[in-house]
């Protein structure tokens, strides 16, 4: 891989992808939809030579195929609002497999968990069965078919599944509420149950390993798990996150009830609840394929991670006090 496009590449998953792609000495295209945000996505990185910028929609394949010229790879980690989802999330995997399926080029898709549906095995495989029984889970599971459609004979897509993540990036995980308060000193809130040990996988983790499938030819026209590694609690999160931050306010858990309240005033909220069952009965992920396949896994540790993470989002919430 000599030159990589990441779309999204200020969101989550996107700005891990982007460093490390660029660690690696790949030249690597940051596309998004506001220059200002790849302009700060680029200075947090030292204004790196090989990384170029490029401001478009994804949901234009046209915009994709002109920034994607001459990529080998686009890294698909663009997403969707939980509450637009259902009515947007197709018309996204369409503009972008329509871009890749031009420029005839490998394209790897980050997804999550939600199609596998409830848990029924301790760790689940890439050919556990899909059966999903919510609404999120059935139109993240079309959203496979669609990747994978022999409509794209012309482009090569991988699908990467991650569970639940945090990390200095992560805007958008059900962790960044509460490890944003907590490095602020602020009371703050946990979604879901805080008892039940949880699989989460620390971003910066994630994209190594991301980007060890996509550089391996045979990876392509297959699903790939990107697990974390020991299970960890909602409590054990907060013990150490606390201790990082030096701060020990309050930690009020949100169930159902509380969410759905929420839910009248935030619509992203609303959408939570439908989820809240991977918070009861976690869905975990095994690495046996990537470590048979691909190598071993060598993780941050979560007291490390989580500790990183807290400090690094004290520095951001300093300067912008300043």
């Amino acid at each position: 891989m000599k030159k990589a496009i990441v779309l999204g590449a200020t969101g989550g998953v996107g700005q891990p992808l982007t460093a490390e792609l660029l660690k690696r000495g790949i030249e690597t295209v940051a596309f998004g939809r506001s220059m200002g945000k790849l302009q700060n996505l680029s200075a947090s990185l030292g204004t790196p030579a090989r990384l170029h910028l490029a401001a478009g929609d994804a949901f234009n394949p046209d915009d994709v195929e002109r920034a994607a010229e001459g990529a080998d790879v686009i890294f698909h980690s663009a997403n969707i609002p939980y509450h637009e989802m259902e009515s947007r999330l197709l018309h996204l995997g369409e503009s972008v497999m329509t871009a890749a399926q031009r420029l005839r080029t490998k394209i790897v898709v980050v997804d999550g968990i939600y199609p596998y549906g409830r848990r029924t095995v301790d760790q689940a495989t890439e050919d556990h069965p899909k059966r999903p029984h919510t609404r999120k889970g059935k139109i993240r599971l079309a959203y496979e078919s669609l990747i994978f459609s022999n409509r794209w004979e012309g482009a090569e897509p991988l699908i990467v599944r991650l569970p639940d993540y945090y990390g200095p990036s992560a805007q958008a995980s059900y962790l960044d509420v509460t490890l944003g308060a907590i490095a602020a000193g602020k009371p703050a809130v946990f979604v879901g149950n805080m008892t039940v040990p949880r699989e989460y996988v620390y971003l910066p983790d994630a994209a190594k390993m991301i980007v060890e499938v996509a550089s391996k030819e045979t990876s392509y026209g297959q699903n790939w798990h990107i697990p974390g590694p020991s299970l960890l609690s909602g409590k054990e999160i907060v013990r150490i996150a606390q201790a990082a931050a030096g701060t020990r306010k309050p930690v009020i858990p949100m169930g159902r009830i509380s969410l759905s309240l929420a839910g009248l005033f935030n619509p992203v909220m609303k959408e939570v609840v439908e989820m809240l069952y991977l918070t009861e009965e976690p869905f975990v992920l095994s690495g046996s394929k990537y470590e048979r396949e691909i190598g071993p896994i060598r993780w941050t540790s979560h007291e490390q991670a989580i500790g990183d993470t807290i400090r690094e989002l004290q520095k951001r919430q300093s300067k912008q006090s300043v």
